[in-house]
């Protein structure tokens, strides 16, 4: 998936992974999208509900060996 953004959370634990989304969403303009990279396993979880409780689509993640990419579009401000 092409990304307008990328975000590189390797190495941080929850909640860092969300907090750092939150700081760089409020950066894009609507209708981007961000690539969250990271290497803990609860932002599978955690990004799919941050997204439904602020308003903004989840579209999906891959997983290549540790690195998990997830996909943000960015709805609301």
């Amino acid at each position: 998936m092409k990304a307008d953004v990328k975000l590189d959370c390797f190495g941080l634990l929850c909640p860092m992974p969300i907090i750092q989304t939150i700081q760089k969403i409020k950066e894009m303009k609507k209708g981007e999208i961000l690539e969250v990279s990271s290497t803990d396993a609860g932002i599978k979880e955690d990004m799919p509900a941050w997204c439904r409780l602020t308003g903004q689509e989840f579209l999906g993640l891959e997983k290549e060996d540790e690195v998990i990419k997830v996909y943000v579009k960015k709805l609301k401000d």
